[in-house]
């Protein structure tokens, strides 16, 4: 049957339900046109910008609607971009899938796989290959949650950061996008041209290139490592600012202190509380309280209770000075391991001791007010007011220096009121005095000690001797005086005395000894001032029986005597 076949009624209805359909189907057209290009009401509702296509989907009382193709939304300035879309209008929130992007003003830009973003607190959760990208870094992690209110980026993975200057990586961090400012947590790790850094924690700021630690920290590069707990470090000028026990270590040295700031281009540290510098070459350690040092000049400088430890042998130099300079000096004559290689420990040291010195040495001990010790050639200088104990032996000068031979005192040369002190079994004291006094020691393997061999005298020459005989008892005193004269040693006791000059001298025996005589101009036993290895160190107050000083052991004088016009002289044997 076909239209014309109906009945007139039936016509005019199916014509009246045609028009109703027409009427509806371009009410609902027009009314999803006027939703994609005009903006919601109010300004928390999420705006649609564009989309291909709208249709409203059924989910109870909530209003959702899906939108997809090149979908544009907007909210609070913010620009939303994807495929697809499903808005719910009634809790404010978006889920976009594909290709899909954020771009807040002209800085910010977030992109990834799926993007969760909940209008009613501006939070935006990214999911899947994320990008975030801003003016001065880019950020890549596979979740960000990204608080808009605030601009903060947080990222619960394993996260990336790229800069300027920097490859930084974390298990996980937040980013602030007004500061530029990071926060990375575990496994933090910045990687750049000159040098790669770990740590627990860090701080992080893009703009200022300035990182800021909490915890272990590593910075490693070509020239050494730094490792910290707690501090700052300038990624791009190296200037660093350490805390809670910092150390910087090299091929060459080790410097460590409970803070420690310095720059790594220049290679200059300045160290606080507990310093102590390691020169490895050759077993150097300077300690106080605060230090400098510049690698590129090779000087170090150490005030507070500053120590140094210059380890030669088997055998330790400790020296303690109110200041203690350090200087690198370039070897003249480097050894050569082979034909091609490069030198072997090819620096020698100088140290300086400035004000209140005090020297221990298995066979040297002094008190000074200023030292110079060159291991170049093993020789130490000491200046104003310098004495010097060698097992039972106190030397005394305006200046004196000491020779060391295979690190154990060989030469002693002293200049300007010389005086030579020994004492005997017998507590007598033997003395020689003169301008200038040259002390030649030689060392006795068998009793592990340096005793001195020959003493020269030149200028003014005067000693007293005291003999005793076979059996250890006291025959009398040797007074001599003479311009010149060598007094020559076995086992520690005179074995002749050879003047060059005319000798005065007069034989005193037992019975008219007299203190007076016993004693030349300007005698002072100073045994008392003899510095221990405890004090040295700074540890008089905690005993060891390690650092007790050795058993004094005393010197035993014969001399043979023959009476000439009243006076007893000394022959030379």
């Amino acid at each position: 049957m076909s239209c014309n076949d109906l009945p007139v009624h039936r016509v005019i209805n199916n014509r009246i339900v045609q028009g109703i359909l027409t009427i509806l189907l371009s009410f609902f057209v027009g009314s999803a046109q006027a939703q994609v290009s005009q903006p919601a009401a109010g300004d928390d509702v999420v705006e649609i910008v564009r989309a291909q296509t709208l249709k409203g989907l059924k989910t109870g009382s909530e209003e959702v609607r899906e939108l997809t193709g090149n979908v544009v939304l907007k909210h609070k300035g913010a620009l939303m971009y994807c495929d697809r879309a499903i808005q719910n209008r009634t809790t404010n929130t978006i889920e976009a899938y594909g290709h899909a992007r954020m771009v807040q003003g002209d800085t910010v830009s977030v992109k990834g796989d799926t993007m969760y973003y909940y209008g009613a607190n501006r939070q935006a959760n990214v999911r899947g290959n994320v990008v975030l990208r801003d003016r001065k870094m880019t950020l890549t992690t596979q979740r960000l949650n990204y608080d808009m209110a605030i601009g903060k980026a947080s990222y619960p993975v394993n996260g990336r950061i790229i800069d300027s200057e920097n490859i930084l990586t974390s298990r996980e961090g937040d980013y602030y996008t007004q500061t530029k400012q990071f926060e990375f947590r575990r496994n933090v790790k910045i990687v750049n041209p000159k040098y790669t850094l770990t740590a627990d924690s860090l701080l992080y700021n893009s703009l200022t290139k300035i990182a800021t630690f909490q915890g272990p920290t590593k910075i490693i590069s070509k020239d050494g490592t730094l490792i910290a707990k707690e501090g700052q470090y300038n990624t791009i000028s190296r200037v660093s600012n350490f805390q809670r026990r910092a150390t910087v270590e090299t091929d060459k040295y080790t410097l460590t202190g409970d803070s420690l700031g310095g720059n790594s281009t220049s290679e200059f540290y300045v160290a606080k509380g507990n310093v102590v510098l390691v020169a490895k070459n050759d077993k150097t350690t300077l300690t106080g309280n605060f230090g400098r040092y510049n690698r590129q000049a090779g000087v170090a400088r150490m005030v507070g209770n500053a120590v140094v430890q210059s380890i030669s042998g088997a055998d330790t130099l400790f020296m303690r000075a109110d200041t203690l300079w350090s200087f690198e000096i370039p070897d003249k004559n480097p050894k050569i391991t082979k034909p091609g290689s490069t030198t072997a420990n090819n620096t020698k040291r100088r140290l300086i001791g400035h004000h209140n010195v005090l020297i221990f040495k298995s066979d040297l001990q002094s008190k000074c007010d200023s030292i110079v010790y060159e291991t170049a050639d093993s020789t130490i200088y000491f200046f104003r007011d310098p004495i010097v104990w060698s097992t039972n032996y106190q030397m005394e000068a305006d200046s004196m220096t000491a020779k060391l031979k295979n690190n154990r005192i060989h030469t002693m040369y002293l200049r300007t009121k010389s005086f030579v002190i020994s004492q005997d079994t017998l507590q007598q004291f033997n003395q020689v005095k003169g301008r200038s006094i040259t002390a030649y020691f030689d060392y006795k393997p068998k009793f592990d000690r340096s005793d001195i061999e020959l003493v020269v005298v030149e200028g003014n020459g005067e000693s007293n001797y005291f003999a005793l005989d076979e059996k250890n008892k006291l025959v009398g005193m040797n007074h001599v005086q003479c311009s010149k004269m060598n007094i020559r040693f076995d086992d520690r006791k005179v074995k002749n005395i050879k003047f060059i000059g005319q000798p005065d001298s007069q034989f005193v025996p037992p019975h008219e000894l007299r203190d007076g005589k016993k004693q030349l101009d300007g005698f002072n036993w100073r045994k008392e001032d003899q510095p221990t290895k405890a004090q040295v160190l700074g540890l008089e107050n905690k005993p060891d029986k390690q650092l007790e000083k050795p058993k004094e052991k005393s010197l035993k004088t014969t001399v043979s005597a023959k009476p000439l016009g009243g006076k007893t002289v000394l022959i030379d044997k």
